[in-house]
Parts: structure tokens; sequence; C-alpha cells
């Protein structure tokens, strides 16, 4: 499923898409690889694509909580969040759903 362009989002940042009623957070990476989880924190309902990031967790902009953008673990004591495969194909951001 096309998300849509890799220059939606902007390096270093997450944006939120719609997926058959689930809300993603794509990500980014400085290094130019893209990672997919759940976009809303299971503590209390933050978007988890505003989050901070680095190559290997997103904090949670409401109340730090982190999670690892690849397993989907949270750092912090929380639940885990859902990982979803993401890629790129000739500019565009691929969900394989």
């Amino acid at each position: 499923m096309i998300l849509g362009s890799l220059h939606d989002i902007p390096l270093g940042e997450g944006r939120t898409f719609a997926v058959d009623g689930a809300m993603i957070a794509v990500f980014r990476l400085r290094d130019g690889s893209l990672r997919a989880l759940s976009a809303v924190c299971p503590h209390k309902g933050g978007p988890l694509a505003d989050g901070q990031i680095d190559l290997k967790q997103v904090v949670c902009p409401l109340h730090l909580n982190a999670w690892d953008l690849t397993t989907g673990c949270s750092l912090s004591g929380q639940p885990p969040v859902t990982v979803y495969p993401v890629r790129v194909d000739n500019d565009s951001i691929i969900l394989d759903v």
C-alpha cells in the first residue's frame, strides 16, 4: 500500500497515516531508513509521530516514554506498540500489509 512520497517526511521526523482504521507513524531516520509503528502511545494516547527520534528509539512527546523503533518494545515499562513493515520504492513509501 502506497502511503505517500518519501519527501513528505523530512529527515529526522515522523508523520501519521490512517490505514484501514489504524493510525500508523512512519519515521524517516537521519540515516535515510524508515520505521513504522502504531502512532498512538499506549500510556495516554500521545502522538508518537510527534516524538523525538534517533536511530533506535522514539520518545512520546507527552510523558517521555520510549519505544524501540525496530521491535516496538517499551524502553520505559509501558506495553509494546505494533511494528509495521515499511520500505521505499521509487520515492514512494510502501507499507507491506
